[in-house]
């Protein structure tokens, strides 16, 4: 048994950021599907494991007994701690850490996030909702490229959690609706993320979430 589990799928951005920091500090981890498209989040057996009904879920099989962790960012500071990567490296650092990962996911993932869903998966593009998603989901890109144009990463000089968390949903430009020839520091740091050793994109980490027989993504 691997010493990691991670319950996700690719379609998800917010199981990225964790199966991502997982293959970039060379965990001994591995994927468990989650059939997403097809209800297993709401399953009793599923909310027994996580009662927040969500993905990704990480299980370490440490020596004294399993510790079951749920919500991404709860997940990347747990990794950086016990694999010594990615992580702070004083009180400033953490703080600054923290504000990102907080403001990923209040401002950027969750619009993010939300938009992508219903225009990609629901097509729901032409809907006032989808489209105030999408406007709010612009104006964290606005924040996030201003912030990158002076530097190569969102907290030092060098990738931290908080850079694996805001990165999770940008690597699909299209399905976000998002123009990359509009964020160029978004895009010149999704490339600084994407030249690091061990990097891959979801769906070399993790199974589809959906359905074999119906998936088109």
């Amino acid at each position: 048994m691997s010493r990691f589990t991670l319950d996700c799928f690719l379609e998800s951005g917010n199981a990225y950021k964790a199966a991502l920091m997982l293959e970039l500090s060379g965990a001994d981890w591995e994927a468990r599907r989650v059939a997403f498209f097809t209800g297993q989040t709401r399953s009793p057996e599923f909310r027994e494991m996580n009662i927040m009904g969500e993905v990704p879920v990480l299980t370490d099989h440490r020596p004294g007994g399993d510790l079951v962790l749920s919500q991404s960012g709860a997940i990347l500071d747990y990794l950086a701690g016990v694999l010594g990567q990615f992580g702070a490296t004083d009180e400033s650092e953490r703080s600054e850490i923290l504000r990102w990962l907080l403001w990923d996911n209040h401002k950027l993932t969750s619009y993010t996030a939300t938009y992508r869903f219903m225009n990609h998966f629901q097509n729901k593009t032409d809907d006032p909702v989808t489209q105030f998603f999408h406007a709010r989901a612009v104006g964290a890109w606005k924040v996030l490229d201003a912030h990158l144009a002076s530097r190569d990463f969102v907290v030092a000089d060098r990738p931290t959690i908080a850079d694996l968390s805001l990165c999770g949903y940008l690597f699909w430009p299209g399905q976000i609706g998002m123009d990359p020839d509009a964020y160029p520091n978004i895009q010149a740091w999704l490339g600084r993320i994407a030249a690091l050793p061990r990097y891959k994109r979801p769906e070399d980490l993790m199974p589809s979430g959906m359905d074999p027989a119906t998936a088109t993504a």
